[in-house]
């Protein structure tokens, strides 16, 4: 993803019809120049919405009320691998169990630490 979102929020128009999206930004239909997007939006921010151009990316103009990021598309796995190295393994287990969930079965320290994983990587401390 780009080091920066766009400073000021852009008009937005996502309309789906089955499988195929049009994006407009700014009044402009950019769908065409697009291989998929993401949107994300959390109460009291305004949504992000990132933008995987086709290549070349000349010509696309983005304007909208959303913050909008344009990205190369990484793959999940990549993703995670880096999510997961930068773990620090002893925080993890302090977490882990600190847990008020552990229930006493067999994988309650494996279940424990996905599930700790999935509220890091999902924001929580």
């Amino acid at each position: 993803m780009t080091d920066s979102l766009a400073d000021d929020p852009h008009t937005v128009s996502i309309s789906v019809e089955g499988t195929r999206a049009a994006i407009t930004v700014n009044g402009a239909d950019i769908s065409r120049a697009l291989a998929g997007y993401t949107i994300e939006h959390r109460a009291g921010q305004p949504a992000i919405l990132v933008l995987y151009p086709r290549p070349p990316v000349d010509g696309v103009v983005f304007a909208g009320l959303a913050q909008v990021a344009v990205a190369t598309e990484a793959p999940p796995a990549e993703a995670i691998a880096q999510y997961l190295a930068g773990v620090d393994p002893a925080r993890l287990q302090q977490a882990v169990l600190a847990r008020e969930d552990l229930d006493g079965s067999p994988t309650e320290l494996t279940s424990a630490t996905l599930r700790q994983l999935i509220a890091w990587a999902g924001g929580s401390l």
